[in-house]
């Protein structure tokens, strides 16, 4: 399994970078917050899950371990696949869900794309036993964003996500009063916010 790369950016997206190791051009999926906190030309290292099905492998990558195990420990859950898996990791930072399973928040849970209330109610019984597995948790700092391209990277990781453009648009919409209100607003805290608005429609 890889474990981690470290590498220089040579392209990134909303939910995806390539990193050149040593030569080759490894590309992983990730969530917005973590292609935000990269920069092209830039040495960075991505803590990675290797995802094995039969037609494909899917490399992701995330800026911590923690939310790498994260990813890994959602999927144990039955009918939990890797895409619902990143939306977690894309919505709550792996204290949140730890605490949320802990408390059998299902409110909190529901606000994933993908899962509903039988859905949590699965997670949690699933994953009680084993969600203090997951470490202590290091937030990363919020990195600000451009005046426009906090909206490309949010609608590309709904996109992403499943939503679609119209929602993602109103959505973007619904969080700019964030961005004109703190400028160094963190991708990680608009996506979180976009999500919000959508579970609520």
């Amino acid at each position: 399994m890889i474990s981690h790369l470290t590498g220089t950016v040579t392209a990134v997206g909303g939910t995806w970078l390539v990193l050149d190791v040593n030569g080759f051009g490894m590309r992983s999926l990730c969530t917005p917050a973590t292609a935000a906190s990269v920069r092209l030309g830039a040495e960075t290292t991505v803590h990675t899950s290797l995802v094995v099905r039969e037609d494909s492998m899917t490399l992701y990558g995330f800026q911590s371990a923690d939310e790498r195990d994260l990813f890994e420990l959602v999927q144990q859950a039955s009918g939990i696949g890797p895409k619902i898996a990143q939306a977690v990791v894309s919505v709550m930072d792996p204290e949140d869900f730890r605490s949320a399973i802990a408390s059998e928040n299902l409110v909190a849970l529901c606000k994933v794309p993908g899962i509903g209330r039988k859905g949590a109610q699965k997670m949690v019984i699933e994953l009680k036993d084993k969600v203090n597995a997951l470490g202590a948790v290091s937030v990363p700092t919020a990195t600000g964003v451009g005046s426009e391209q906090w909206r490309e990277q949010v609608a590309e990781g709904l996109h992403g996500l499943g939503w679609s453009a119209k929602d993602a648009e109103v959505a973007c919409d619904k969080v700019a009063h964030l961005v004109e209100e703190d400028p160094k607003v963190g991708i990680a805290v608009l996506m979180r916010a976009a999500l919000v608005s959508l579970a609520r429609k």
